[in-house]
């Protein structure tokens, strides 16, 4: 045991321990009792924590008073440690090896080491703490001291006004107000003192004073008694100086280097401050503040300068925009809206004529611009340049289906067209180059189909075209679609060259189709006019030269000149979904030149130009006026007849196609909604809005079948029944298709597509039914039959015969049996009957027996008398007519 002595005289006893090595892990056995008598030994192991050196508590010292820390003595080097044995059994564990051993004694040099480095950063952490304090604690004494200091001033202040007070009180007398004597002793001292030798010199405050005037005590001896300064100086006490025949004096203190004047109020807050607070006025904040707003109303009411601004004023816009574009107040704009009659709020829209009254009525000047403006300068810009060149004309061939006209093409190009027609007869738009043998100029020919439906189609070929070439068969003669070429042909102002096709037939009759056209206005140069004919045979390849020959004299006459060294421009012809090939796109470039890499605007659709295909099936890099041209690389299929045009950059395709993508979905959201409208249109809706709908998903190859389909479905609706189009498109049938079609449960309608194979399946699973068609009137043709099944049948009334009840009978389990004669016609049994008293019908319903004596009938003819009874009604009267009659049912179609 190692004695130690602390401060308090405390004695503690530190045990010497010898270093020994424990086991981290001590080992047991114990018990453990469950439930319903079981028990069970188990073994426990203890693992405690490695200490090393441990030789029991360290003896406190006090921080201040302990000693700097010694060099630690070397310790003498332990005895080894006895073998250790098992706490239980006793059993002596195995000795360390001399690895173990010397591993054990370099692991508690390190400890050792680590302690005297803990214990060194211990005391000076603790020196510095120390020193820390101190300097707090001195901090602290330093601010009571300055503190006590600032009390003790302020004390002596109070008591010399304290003092000031009852002074003045004693002079003036009792009956004085404090604040009054307060002043009076504060002004007394504040007086200025007179220059010595002055002759007009006023006596001193001491000298006019009575004689009763109590003397203030004498101060310490070498120095004037003082005179207590009033509130408002800031000067020390003033010195007394006695002159000749012992008259006192004030002697003036000593200038001071601030300027004069009273000063701010210094010190606590007492009685007597708070009442000679008024002495002093000062300027207070809300003094200030009412000031400052006297200042800004007085710069307000200033003129301004008027800005006069050019303010640009879109289709529509909001009263705060308008605002902020003029630099006006929102509220301005709105009073003068409701001087105008019209109550708004700050984010309502206005249209352009309102915003522009209101601009120029506060004198600015408006400039109109529109949404339509980005489309300013992409089409029919005028080419200054004179660098022109003759361009090859554009033919559209129109005429009646099967009048001939792709076999004419066919015949003209050495090509067969006609065959891959499916029907025989034309169902799409084609365009084609043909050289003329003689002139070796190129000549492009549009073909346009001749079915009714594609009536859009033959309006889109007669737009881009500058000859129409009317064919007609010389067998047939004009028919309906012969006469609506014509008109089509007028309608764009192009001229005429008829071809009377079919000359070889042995029923051909060529002046009979002259003759017919004159009905419609068409006079050829035979009759003498001004249109040309030919008499064609496309079979035979009579006269194609002839006809070739015609249509460059007639290109001639027009004298066709472009520029073809500027952007093109164009229409798109047909635009179709290829699934090898993306967007596809048939145009026809009418002025300037489209080049592979041209960013090109068509529609509501853009892209770049990645291919252009010729009506050959070759690549070409660039495609001239006049020249028909697969196109490819559009993000979209454009619509059948969209303008073409290339622009400069891709920001400027993005607002084009932008402004026109969102006026096609507001148009077709108008068409939807079906906007309020006049009467008539209102109830015209209200006519439809009970019919029956067809739903219909419409998937074609090209747009301009597409088209000619939706038109066609579109007039085969009534009031009572109508083809309702869930979706249109360009392209194969997809499995979105198939999903929408199970939502509504809809058919869907493939014109010269087909589904995949992701679509054909689901298709199948959900039930619905796909049919596929190439020839548009089969198509036509059979949703017209589906859409009669939705239509009520008719009934219809056939009239049999009349019968006369000439006595009522009463039959047990049966009831009232009317006994008749037929008077006309015949009675048949269950068919329907009216039971007529005084011309009026009193009943409808059905004959449930027809007997002729006691056996059943089924009819009985006129002249017979039978036994009738109706069912559930037995108010028979006789002289009663009973009329009997069949209705049928009669389906209806459209």
């Amino acid at each position: 045991m190692v004695d130690t002595k602390t401060p308090g005289d405390k004695k503690l006893s530190v045990p010497s321990k010898t270093l020994t090595l424990k086991p981290r892990v001590e080992t047991g056995t114990v018990r453990q009792s469950f439930s319903h008598g079981r028990s069970k030994q188990v073994v426990v192991e203890k693992r405690g924590k490695r200490r090393i050196g441990d030789t029991g508590p360290e003896p406190h010292v006090p921080e201040v008073a302990k000693p700097a820390p010694a060099a630690p003595a070397p310790r003498p080097a332990a005895p080894p440690p006895a073998p250790p044995r098992n706490a239980n059994s006793g059993v002596v564990l195995r000795t360390l090896t001399e690895d173990e051993r010397s591993a054990r004694a370099s692991a508690l040099a390190d400890a050792k080491l680590r302690e005297v480095e803990e214990r060194r950063q211990a005391e000076e952490e603790a020196q510095r703490r120390a020193v820390r304090e101190t300097a707090e604690r001195a901090e602290r004494e330093a601010a009571e001291a300055r503190r006590k200091a600032e009390d003790e001033r302020h004390r002596h202040e109070d008591e010399a006004k304290r003092k000031a007070e009852i002074e003045a009180k004693k002079r003036f007398g009792e009956g004085e107000q404090p604040q009054s004597a307060a002043r009076t002793a504060t002004a007394a001292p504040a007086a200025p003192a007179p220059r010595p030798g002055t002759a007009s010199a006023r006596p001193t405050a001491s000298a006019a004073r009575p004689a009763t005037t109590t003397q203030r005590p004498a101060g310490p001896p070498g120095r004037a008694p003082a005179v207590a300064a009033g509130p408002d100086e800031d000067e020390g006490p003033r010195q007394i100086r006695r002159g000749p025949g012992g008259a006192a004096r004030p002697v003036a203190a000593p200038k001071t280097t601030h300027k004069p004047g009273p000063q701010k109020e210094r010190g606590r807050l007492t009685v007597v401050t708070a009442l000679n607070a008024d002495e002093v006025r000062e300027r207070s904040i809300a003094s200030f503040r009412r000031r400052t707003q006297r200042l800004k109303g007085h710069a307000s009411n200033e003129p301004k300068e008027k800005l006069i601004r050019e303010v640009i004023i879109p289709e529509a816009i909001t009263i705060q925009e308008l605002a902020n574009r003029m630099s006006e107040r929102a509220v301005d704009v709105i009073r003068m809206l409701m001087k105008q009659g019209a109550m708004h709020k700050i984010t309502d829209v206005i249209d352009a004529d309102t915003a522009q009254l209101i601009a120029e009525e506060l004198g600015h000047t408006v400039k109109r611009v529109a949404a339509s403006d980005v489309e300013e300068g992409l089409f029919d810009v005028v080419d200054d340049s004179t660098d022109t060149e003759t361009r090859s004309p554009v033919v559209t061939v129109m005429g009646h289906v099967d009048h001939g006209k792709t076999s004419l093409l066919d015949a003209l190009r050495h090509a067969n067209v006609v065959s891959g027609e499916a029907g025989g007869i034309t169902q799409h738009i084609g365009a084609y180059q043909v050289t003329s043998p003689e002139t070796g100029k190129k000549i492009t020919f549009i073909d346009t189909p001749g079915h009714a439906a594609f009536t859009a189609m033959r309006a889109r070929g007669a737009k881009v075209t500058d000859i129409v070439v009317l064919v007609v068969a010389a067998d047939d003669g004009v028919m309906p679609q012969t006469v609506e070429a014509i008109n089509h042909a007028k309608a764009a102002r192009v001229p005429i060259i008829v071809a009377i096709n079919k000359i070889d037939k042995p029923d051909a009759k060529p002046e009979r189709v002259r003759t017919e056209l004159l009905q419609h206005e068409v006079q050829v140069e035979s009759f003498g006019g001004e249109v040309v004919d030919v008499e064609v045979s496309a079979k035979n390849k009579t006269n194609l030269d002839k006809l070739l020959e015609m249509i460059a004299l007639q290109a001639e006459i027009l004298d066709l000149k472009t520029n073809s060294q500027r952007p093109a421009e164009g229409t798109v012809i047909e635009a179709k979904l290829d699934r090898g090939r993306g967007p596809v796109a048939t145009v026809l470039v009418q002025r300037g030149t489209l080049q592979v890499g041209d960013i090109i605007v068509a529609g509501a659709e853009m892209g770049r130009v990645r291919a252009l295909i010729s009506d050959q099936g070759e690549t070409v890099d660039e495609a001239g006026p006049s020249v028909p041209v697969e196109v490819l690389g559009f993000n979209g299929p454009p619509e059948a007849g969209d303008r073409l045009a290339v622009v400069e950059n891709e920001a400027r395709a993005r607002q084009i196609t932008s402004y026109r993508a969102h006026q096609k979905r507001e148009n077709a959201a108008a068409s939807i909604s079906g906007m309020r409208g006049s009467l008539e249109q209102m109830m015209s809706q209200l006519k439809t809005a009970g019919r029956k709908e067809f739903p219909l998903i419409v998937k074609a190859d090209v747009q301009g079948s597409l088209e000619a389909i939706l038109g066609s479905l579109e007039k085969l609706g009534t009031e009572e029944v109508a083809a309702r189009i869930l979706h249109a498109g360009v392209g194969g049938i997809s499995e979105s298709d198939v999903t929408l079609a199970e939502g509504f449960n809809a058919a869907i309608i493939g014109f010269s597509v087909r589904a995949n194979k992701e679509a054909a399946a689901a298709a199948k699973r959900n039930g619905i039914e796909i049919r596929y068609y190439n020839i548009i009137y089969d198509l036509v043709d059979d949703v017209k039959k589906a859409m009669s099944g939705l239509l009520a049948p008719t009934l219809r009334e056939t009239m049999l015969g009349n019968a006369e009840i000439l006595e009522i009978f009463n039959i047990s389990k049966v009831g009232k049996v009317a006994g008749c004669r037929v008077t006309d016609g015949t009675v048949e049994r269950g068919a329907n009957v009216r039971l007529i008293r005084d011309n009026v019908v009193v009943h409808e319903g059905k004959l449930s027996t027809l007997k002729r004596f006691k056996d059943e009938v089924k009819e009985v003819q006129a002249g017979q008398e039978c036994g009738m009874a109706f069912e559930s009604y037995h108010d028979m009267r006789v002289g009663d007519v009973i009329e009997c009659y069949r209705v049928e049912t009669i389906q209806r179609s459209l």
